[in-house]
């Protein structure tokens, strides 16, 4: 990924907090048949080797899993995103040279992928993923809430699959190269918006 100094984002702590909130990523593998993507609910063990750990699974239809990669995989995860109208800068005011842009968080991770059919590792991906996404909610559901053979028979149809991530690339381009002035009026501009992610982004752009 091309990262000007100015938006790159080294920090691994500050990196694996984006992934979490980006809660899913397209994992792309180049095989002999060419490259093959899926887009994938994650969690990554930020504990298990330098850069963490991800972890997800794939449906056993998906071929994905059957075709052997080559070299490393990369996992793509996007964060919140907008689009930067010129007319929200002070310096078009002053001399009209000003162009359109988008602001966004990125992240790709890299590393050998291996995929598993092992039951009670399945399960684990399972009860982790599904224990991270039902924790905010009052009355959160929980996979022994389903009968056991139930959940025995639903593994039976996907395939469990850990990164082990060899390197990190953080983006976070948020109007960072320009003027003080300039990212007033998107900040304000981006507040205003109906959007809620545009909104969002307005917080994550330096202000001053």
């Amino acid at each position: 990924m091309y990262i000007p100094p100015a938006f790159r984002v080294d920090d691994v702590a500050d990196i694996h907090r984006a992934m979490r909130e980006a809660r899913s990523a397209t994992l792309v593998t180049a095989t002999e048949e060419g490259l093959i993507g899926t887009p994938l609910p994650i969690f990554v063990d930020e504990g298990d080797g330098p850069y963490g750990t991800l972890y997800a699974h794939v449906a056993r239809a998906n071929p994905q899993w059957k075709l052997a990669p080559i070299g490393e995989a990369m996992a793509i995860l996007t964060g919140p995103e907008a689009y930067v109208t010129p007319s929200w800068y002070a310096t078009k005011q002053e001399t009209h040279k000003v162009v359109p842009t988008w602001n966004y968080v990125a992240v790709h991770a890299y590393g050998p992928v291996e995929f598993f059919d092992d039951a009670d590792r399945l399960l684990g991906v399972v009860t982790r993923l599904t224990n991270l996404h039902e924790q905010s909610r009052v009355q959160p559901w929980a996979v022994g809430d389903a009968p056991a053979d139930f959940i025995k028979a639903q593994l039976k149809g996907i395939v469990g699959l850990r990164m082990s991530i060899s390197r990190l690339e953080g983006k976070r381009k948020m109007s960072q190269n320009r003027n003080a002035a300039d990212r007033a009026g998107v900040i304000e501009g981006l507040s205003e918006s109906d959007r809620p992610e545009d909104r969002v982004v307005a917080s994550l752009i330096p202000n001053g």
